[in-house]
């Protein structure tokens, strides 16, 4: 009965390009993120720990994902690393923070990456259990530990 939920919410604005979509998001663009992130394990039972009742502390979850994810992301520029658009941007050194990735910069495959990258921090007792990521009020994509066992 001591197995609970914690989730976290954090926001970030980054720029991104789709390499090769056929749609206007091939064009560099930003959206103000929303990430959800939700742990779970059993809380601390131990009477004398001031962590007692704590599956993990807000600030150590908060500490993990800014290191790993938003400080590297926030008013960044994620390109795929195969788009000639890295090409335009160097060359004409217009901006600053650019990340560039092995995969195509949807939605989806940050949170591919971002589960990888915070289930890398998290001791054997607390696992990942899912992930949201807005682009906009109303579009955005959820991966879920129990869906890639």
């Amino acid at each position: 009965m001591r197995i609970i939920r914690v989730t976290k919410e954090f926001n970030f604005e980054a720029a991104h390009a789709l390499y090769g979509y056929d749609g206007p998001c091939r064009n560099i663009h930003g959206h103000s993120y929303s990430l959800s992130v939700t742990i779970i394990g059993k809380t601390k039972h131990q009477t004398n720990n001031p962590k007692n009742g704590m599956v993990l502390d807000f600030s150590i979850l908060k500490e993990i994902v800014k290191s790993s994810i938003i400080d590297k992301l926030d008013h960044a520029l994620i390109l795929n690393a195969k788009s000639p658009h890295k090409e335009f941007v160097k060359k004409n050194n217009i901006f600053e923070k650019i990340v560039l990735v092995d995969y195509q910069p949807t939605c989806e495959n940050l949170l591919i990456d971002f589960a990888k990258k915070i289930a890398l921090h998290l001791s054997k007792n607390i696992r990942l259990h899912h992930l949201c990521l807005r682009e906009t009020p109303s579009s955005y994509a959820e991966w879920y530990a129990e869906d890639n066992v």
